[in-house]
């Protein structure tokens, strides 16, 4: 390909990248060393991390772009069109047709390197700030850009990258990670979302730097393997491995009540955590008993049907502590104090992140298992979802007087949403579910970021203590007008389209039956309440007379802000007016999910008894599924050996069963 032609197919890049590029230059360098130079002694204790005050914040004011803040801003312009054009539909069946080879050792590259980094950060001098900082941002560069080759393989049914290696044979643990349509997006997000929370913890976190800098790749590394993890035994071990640094980095860099906000998230966490591990011995117990071996893969476990009351006792057993992570009324009530009392960096991560590890799991592990209460208990489910996250969420939100405590409550109103999407079980509705948790990520972090921006100017997040800022910080304040547009679900903001999908598939959801109108009612009644409480805010905030004093010669936002807010503004546009590029590489995971889950809570019906666990047939799952499944048993294993007549009845029922799902989704 020659130069005018790869000129001709890559121009809109190269245009946004040198508009990206072509902002004023000015003294910006001198205020960052400036700014750094402060060292590590510079943290109060007091608020969330911060600046050093009203004059700091001048200085950074009068700062223009440094030359790499601006070759920064045009990659990352740059970048953005590529994406959006390498994935475009047309480009992508044309790359996809050309490329189907999978590396999979990359998702053990993709854990790897955060805590190999992590480690490595152990054994630099904590005085060598420059390159403490400059190393983990590396780090975590370097992961989103390896992460992007998952893009290169369609995400066809079944599972991608697939790593398997026997770790503790004895126990049948192994290490097994994979991906499909579903966990694409949030591996993808938590690559993207990492590099910008550290870059912005760097800019207002002056203490313990080497310490920080452990905890942001040790918390990337346990994130991404609870994404990919496939064996139950895997996936608890990064379940539990992301609290100890989300832990830390509360209770060292956040706020006044730090400690009690730190404890209070241990203890929830633990207390979901110590359910689900009870429910996974005996899930594991009940499978040997009828295999005869044990194993913690997630794909043989699929096939156990355990009695009706031990198949609803795990199944609370789990959702709790996936509820507990997301969270759901009742058990939210840490995620307000953890946010506040978080530094910024802590609740961008914990936002755009962390909460969205509940609802995956909750779709992935929670439905995947244990499919007939999931499907017996839907209707409730989404009524709690509704009453107590979108309703009651937005109520709180609305009275709150701190702002950054009423984004924290908006999350338990957004999450609701993607909880509401997974228990009405429809196509749309999981496929607008997956997209709102890619959403929430983005518009939440953003809005964390914004509110980290007026706390180092002025050390309060009252709203009171605000009004008129519009007229002396108006780039800040179309910023936040932006995100909250995305966040209220604006037309042409990535907010828009999920909920949007949502709210479709509760309405034609056949497992809420006749209560899916009052559902449906509900969920829309949300995002009118969604749009009176952050208007209300911004209105509050930006607008009417500027009277406090303390607020008439803020400055604006600083290169370094505005360089940390760019990624998440560029895909707020970019989901929000190309959806189909996101939805398209989740739509064959989505549908055979969906499909799965019908057959097989159908038959775990028919299997389940009050007092022995069964195996479903392998018949009953696609061989995609399967693939990489431990070749323990063949077909009822133990159990086989003493069927009775009405058992082997309803296999026959079952696969029946079966053929008609397949032939209807065909």
């Amino acid at each position: 390909m020659s130069v005018l032609d790869l000129v001709t197919q890559y121009w809109p890049a190269l245009a946004a990248g040198v508009v990206g590029a072509i902002l004023p230059p000015g003294g910006g360098q001198g205020a960052e060393d400036a700014h750094d130079g402060h060292g590590d002694d510079h943290h109060d204790g007091h608020g969330d991390d911060h600046h050093g005050g009203d004059e700091h914040g001048e200085a950074h004011a009068a700062a223009g772009y440094t030359l790499w803040q601006r070759v920064g801003l045009g990659l990352i312009a740059a970048l953005t069109v590529l994406f959006v054009q390498w994935l475009w539909p047309s480009g992508a069946a044309a790359e996809a047709a050309g490329t189907t080879d999978e590396w999979p050792s990359l998702l053990n590259v993709l854990i790897g390197l955060p805590f190999v980094g992590a480690a490595a950060v152990l054994f630099m001098p904590r005085q060598l700030l420059s390159l403490l900082r400059g190393f983990t941002l590396a780090v975590l560069g370097a992961g989103l850009l390896a992460s992007l080759w998952l893009l290169s393989v369609p995400m066809t049914v079944g599972w991608h990258f697939q790593s398997i290696k026997e770790w503790i044979p004895a126990l049948g643990i192994r290490w097994h990670v994979a991906i499909d349509g579903i966990s694409l997006w949030l591996v993808l997000l938590t690559t993207f979302i990492a590099p910008i929370a550290a870059y912005a913890s760097f800019g207002s976190i002056k203490s313990r730097i080497k310490e920080l800098c452990f905890c942001l790749l040790f918390l990337q590394g346990a994130m991404l393997g609870a994404f990919v993890a496939l064996d139950l035994f895997l996936f608890f071990l990064f379940w539990e491995l992301m609290l100890v640094p989300m832990f830390v980095m509360i209770g060292i860099w956040g706020g006044v009540e730090k400690i009690k906000a730190a404890i209070k998230l241990f203890v929830y966490t633990m207390a979901g955590s110590m359910l689900m591990l009870a429910g996974i011995v005996y899930l594991v117990w009940a499978n040997q008993k009828l295999t005869g071996a044990y194993t913690f893969d997630y794909l043989a476990l699929s096939r156990v049907v355990l009695p009706r009351g031990a198949q609803m006792l795990c199944f609370w057993a789990f959702s709790i502590a996936f509820f507990i992570k997301v969270p759901m009324w009742p058990v939210h009530t840490w995620l307000p104090d953890a946010h506040v009392q978080a530094p910024t960096g802590g609740s961008v991560i914990l936002a755009a992140v962390m909460l969205k590890i509940g609802t995956y799991a909750y779709l992935r592990f929670s439905m995947g298992l244990f499919p007939g209460p999931a499907s017996s208990l839907a209707a409730n489910l989404a009524g709690i979802a509704i009453l107590g996250g979108v309703i009651y969420g937005a109520l709180v939100a609305w009275k709150q007087s701190d702002v950054k405590r009423l984004v924290a409550y908006s999350s338990v109103a957004h999450l609701g949403y993607v909880m509401l999407g997974l228990f009405g079980v429809t196509p749309s509705g999981i496929q607008g579910a997956v997209l709102q948790m890619v959403n929430h990520g983005v518009s939440t972090g953003a809005l964390f970021l914004l509110v980290g921006v007026i706390y180092d100017r002025r050390h309060t997040r009252e709203v009171a203590e605000f009004g008129g800022l519009a007229k002396v910080m108006p780039a800040y304040a179309t910023l936040f007008l932006i995100v909250t547009f995305a966040s209220v679900g604006v037309p042409g903001t990535n907010g828009f389209i999920g909920e949007f999908m949502i709210i479709m598939g509760t309405y034609a959801s056949e497992r809420l039956g006749t209560f899916s109108g009052i559902h449906t009612i509900g969920a829309a009644a949300g995002v009118i309440l969604a749009a009176v409480y952050m208007l209300s805010v911004v209105q509050k905030m930006f607008f009417g007379p500027l009277t406090n004093p303390k607020n008439k010669h803020l400055p604006d936002v600083t290169p370094r802000e505005g360089l940390a807010l760019a990624p998440l503004i560029l895909m707020i546009f970019v989901i929000g007016l190309f959806p189909a590029i996101f939805l398209d590489r989740m739509k064959e995971s989505v549908l055979s999910t969906y499909n799965q889950f019908k057959v097989v809570s159908g038959q775990a019906i028919l299997f389940a008894d009050e007092r022995n666990a069964k195996l479903l047939p392998e018949d009953t799952f696609s061989p995609a599924f399967l693939k990489g499944a431990p070749s323990v048993g063949s077909g009822q294993g133990a159990a086989g050996a003493g069927e009775d007549e009405q058992a082997r009845r309803d296999r026959a029922a079952g696969g029946a069963l079966a053929a008609r799902a397949e032939e209807a989704a065909r």
